[in-house]
């Protein structure tokens, strides 16, 4: 089968292709395998595993996606979904409730954070091993459904029965958004989807109004979404007139887009953070902001992706996203790294750069040698990726024996969950980040009881290297807790940052 779909797969990226009696000469032969293979196969089923087969031979981007994994692959960029509004985690073979969005069809029908999910509809789902997905379908369904749920909760006997009425549920692309130090804003983007712009606008007047002069904004493993978001995002901090990005197609086919000015922060002094993980529409930003002198760029050379994608729908439901242009940063660069090596290469990329040492050191990263030149007339180059003005390496200080033993067990993110469940009251009434850092900052035998806690569940204590590592767990275990408030995102980054080399040097560049 394998050297039909290969032969089809020569005949489909033929310059000329001959026609047979009025047909092309690909889908004659499909029709001939439909008919006359000796094994019964339809075209459908034929297309469905030659037309990967055919993308992989354009590019690393132009892919496929069957009409059974639309959905799920486009929902984190549509912004919404339809289901229950909680967020939990399976890892003691136990649905545990981490938070329940706020207004959402959980939250009205009286599910709390802690609560354990034992039962969904009839169906026993704790301790039975039921992959995570397969639960995420038994709880999300059309809005103005219901789903009853059998609760397990502290303090309650027997299990506590609730329906809750399915909804629509929002999916933030903004992280967070809070006040780092004072004066300095913190905002975690994770992806381009199409309430990005609006909801970093919202944010961004938030923060002024708290007393934000200077702003992080932090793009690391975002690896993009929709072209129009960040050009809407860019609009937000450049003035009137300048160019974010150009794309060109097969025919030399220039479509430019400049900033209209209408976005009202284009004077706040900003670093934006990248790192291998940022890709496509974070690219095109982090360029714009570089090549027109608007602000530093901190952290490690970025993915190196291009190409811009066009989603075209089959009648089927399946979908075809196919790269039709090419993506230029406004001194001209195109960021895309080589594929002519093929898929395979071109996925060891990431793998690659640390084995030559670039995740350690600037001067050990293979970028192309052509010089291009900021606004201001600063060298910058193309070719792999974006280049960050101020670069950050991984950091593996404190990474001691006794913190990969228990990171490895997973038994920093057990204990958080452990400690929830022991002072949930105390939790459920942080609302605000110093509430938070009161919280915390009272219970100062944390450490202490981590410790006895991964002792009990498989790690021996070593103090030498816990006083090693000291920093990084205490700052891991009140960032996880953090996260686990309502605070969310905002609870875990404003927890983290104290052992983040990549926002301190961004917080030192911008008191500079």
């Amino acid at each position: 089968m394998r050297k039909i779909l290969t032969a089809l797969l020569i005949l489909s990226l033929g310059a000329c292709v001959p026609r047979q009696g009025g047909e092309d000469k690909v889908s004659y032969t499909m029709r001939l395998i439909e008919q006359m293979y000796v094994d019964p196969i339809g075209a459908d089923s034929l297309a469905e595993m030659a037309i990967p087969l055919i993308l992989e031979e354009l590019d690393p981007h132009s892919v496929y996606i069957p009409a059974r994994d639309l959905k799920a692959v486009s929902e984190p960029l549509e912004g919404q979904f339809d289901g229950i509004g909680v967020m939990f985690n399976m890892l003691t073979d136990t649905v545990v409730v981490l938070n329940v969005i706020p207004s959402g069809p959980s939250d009205k029908a009286g599910v709390q954070n802690g609560d354990r999910i034992i039962r969904i509809d009839d169906s026993l789902v704790a301790g039975r091993k039921i992959p995570q997905d397969q639960v995420v379908k038994r709880l999300r369904g059309p809005r103005g459904t219901r789903v009853k749920l059998g609760i397990e909760r502290r303090g309650a006997s027997s299990l506590v029965p609730i329906v809750v009425e399915r909804d629509v549920i929002p999916i933030k692309a903004l992280d967070a958004a809070f006040m780092i130090e004072p004066g300095i804003g913190f905002v975690k983007l994770s992806a381009f989807s199409r309430v990005s712009a609006q909801e970093l606008y919202v944010a961004m007047t938030e923060l002024v109004a708290a007393g934000m002069e200077r702003l992080i904004f932090d793009l690391r493993g975002n690896s993009g979404g929709y072209l129009d978001q960040a050009i809407a995002i860019a609009n937000i901090f450049l003035p009137r007139g300048e160019l974010i990005v150009y794309t060109e197609d097969r025919v030399g086919k220039q479509v430019r887009e400049y900033s209209n000015g209408r976005g009202g922060f284009d004077e706040i002094p900003m670093v934006v953070l990248i790192d291998e993980g940022s890709a496509s529409s974070s690219e095109i930003l982090a360029g714009a902001i570089q090549d027109n002198d608007r602000g530093m760029i901190v952290g490690r050379r970025s993915f190196g992706k291009g190409l811009v994608q066009r989603e075209i729908p089959y009648s089927d439901g399946s979908a075809l996203r196919l790269t039709i242009a090419r993506y230029y940063t406004p001194s001209g660069r195109s960021i895309q790294k080589p594929y002519s090596a093929g898929t395979e290469e071109y996925g060891r990329d990431i793998w690659n750069r640390y084995s030559a040492g670039e995740m350690f050191a600037a001067d050990s990263t293979r970028q192309d040698t052509t010089k291009y030149y900021t606004r201001g007339g600063r060298v910058v180059h193309g070719g792999g990726g974006i280049m960050p003005d101020y670069f950050v390496p991984i950091d593996t200080l404190g990474m001691s024996p006794y913190y990969h033993k228990v990171n490895g067990l997973n038994l920093i993110y057990r204990y958080t969950l452990d400690w929830g469940d022991r002072h949930r009251a105390a939790m459920n009434a942080v609302e605000t980040l110093p509430q938070l850092e009161a919280m915390l900052d009272g219970a100062p035998g944390m450490m202490d009881d981590f410790v006895a806690y991964a002792a009990h569940n498989g790690a021996a204590p070593d103090y030498q290297q816990i006083a090693v590592s000291r920093k990084i767990l205490e700052a891991q275990l009140r960032a996880l807790i953090g996260r686990n408030t309502v605070l969310d995102y905002n609870g875990f980054y404003s927890q983290i940052y104290p052992i983040d080399p990549t926002i301190e040097k961004a917080l030192e560049v911008l008191k500079k």
